[in-house]
């Protein structure tokens, strides 16, 4: 039986598409049958994914590979929302937190993939509703890193309340709220001062932006609990919501969002058996070493070279002269 994967990566960039040939041309000497993916999908709100997943075929596919940025592993997370098919990242960007793999391990990652030699790791996706004003039909989606509430007018604040269990927990003006997942945590709501969770904490993150409060400090809420955040009536702006930086819906002042575990994990293909911890200090190149031993360190080193005394001119005799 032939074995099917699906490729997504970033086709604007000349290193991609290099990467490209070359993941197409191992996949395909390892006996899988090869499928491209370039489209730009999720420019709407709502779940319209199902069509999509027909069209390609990923329901179908071992395996969908992503060749690009935590950004283009974000779009793949589109095809493979709901289905049991894991996502392997091979990283393009930058930092690429979600890729599993750099650019100089690709054919030991598609060998690897040939021989069944990964794991699959399931990820927390959070459920989100927009429930609209006028009290119509609410609208439904999904974030695999957050679901962010902005607002509308960058020259103005928007006022919103913060619910957690139908439990009023704080209202203010701010510039919005960042509803993150233990995978986001290191994304938007990690550059707005949230805290970093681990991938196996089964929580939601909630972050202010830039609130005009006392209190607008980041929670992190429980798995089973369910996050409210209303665009009050009197806000000066209106709102707009904004998946993952990808899907968003206008949000009208009185709207209301939740937004809750899923019960429908994203997978993720993993090469690696190093622990989060490994990969959070590579990434961000923390150091492991503080500066007060690195200043010990060149002491102790100074201290070991042994000093030359400076050279005495010699005195001559009278007969030397």
């Amino acid at each position: 039986m032939t074995r099917r994967a699906l490729i997504v990566t970033h086709g604007g960039r000349p290193e991609a598409v290099v990467a490209l040939r070359e993941a197409v041309r191992e996949l395909e000497r390892a006996g899988f049958s090869v499928t491209l993916h370039d489209d730009d999908l999720a420019e709407s709100f709502g779940d319209h994914m199902a069509r999509a997943r027909a069209r390609e075929g990923v329901a179908e596919s071992e395996v969908v590979i992503v060749l690009g940025g935590d950004g283009t592993i974000l779009r793949a997370a589109e095809l493979t929302h709901g289905t049991d098919v894991p996502l392997l990242g091979v990283n393009l960007g930058h930092v690429g937190f979600l890729a599993e793999s750099e650019r100089e391990d690709l054919h030991a990652a598609v060998a690897r993939l040939a021989s069944r030699d990964y794991a699959v790791e399931e990820r927390t996706v959070v459920d989100v509703r927009v429930h609209p004003p006028d009290g119509g039909e609410p609208v439904t989606g999904w974030a695999l890193n957050e679901a962010t509430v902005e607002k509308a007018q960058r020259e103005r604040m928007i006022e919103v309340a913060i619910g957690v269990d139908g439990r009023p927990v704080s209202s203010f003006g701010c510039d919005g709220v960042v509803t993150a997942t233990a995978t986001g945590s290191t994304a938007h709501a990690f550059s707005a001062g949230g805290p970093v969770m681990w991938p196996e904490v089964d929580a939601v993150l909630v972050v202010p932006l830039a609130a005009h409060a006392l209190f607008a400090r980041p929670l992190v809420v429980g798995p089973r609990s369910t996050v409210t955040v209303d665009v009050l009536p009197r806000s000066a702006s209106p709102g707009v919501l904004t998946c993952d930086g990808r899907r968003r819906i206008d949000l009208p002042n009185g709207s209301r969002v939740e937004v809750r575990r899923s019960d429908t994990p994203l997978r993720l293909a993993r090469l690696s058996t190093a622990p989060f911890t490994d990969r959070l200090v590579s990434k961000f190149s923390l150091p492991v070493v503080g500066w007060r031993e690195r200043a010990a360190d060149v002491a102790a080193r100074t201290a070991a070279v042994p000093t030359v005394p400076p050279s005495v001119p010699r005195s001559t005799t009278r007969e030397e002269e």
